[in-house]
């Protein structure tokens, strides 16, 4: 995932210290694998090596599941990548209580 589009699925979650695979929904991180295992077979298959074959090969991956992505989106209608939250808010710690003394 291109780092701004990474940030940019972080905002439309809320998120900020938290891992963005942790909120995802399943169809988001299924699409997901898709870009990495696409990226890896073609990568393999290239004999990639170095920056520049690696990142074509990531490109090609990613290029794949995005189009899996829009046919999901134009066959159901709905957007796959949502500002949904699959995981429950932080708790936030309760700061500790110190124990009254009788008359204090």
């Amino acid at each position: 995932m291109v780092r701004t589009h990474h940030q940019r699925d972080k905002n439309l979650k809320g998120l900020k210290d938290q891992n963005l695979r942790d909120h995802m929904s399943e169809a988001e991180l299924i699409l997901t694998a898709l870009a990495e295992l696409s990226t890896r077979q073609i990568a393999e298959a290239r004999n990639a090596t170095g920056f520049g074959p690696n990142a074509q090969a990531s490109h090609k991956g990613g290029a794949i599941a995005k189009r899996a992505r829009q046919e999901l989106e134009a066959e159901t209608g709905t957007s796959v990548v949502t500002g949904e939250n699959f995981l429950p808010p932080k708790k936030e710690k309760a700061l500790p209580t110190s124990p009254k003394k009788d008359g204090i």
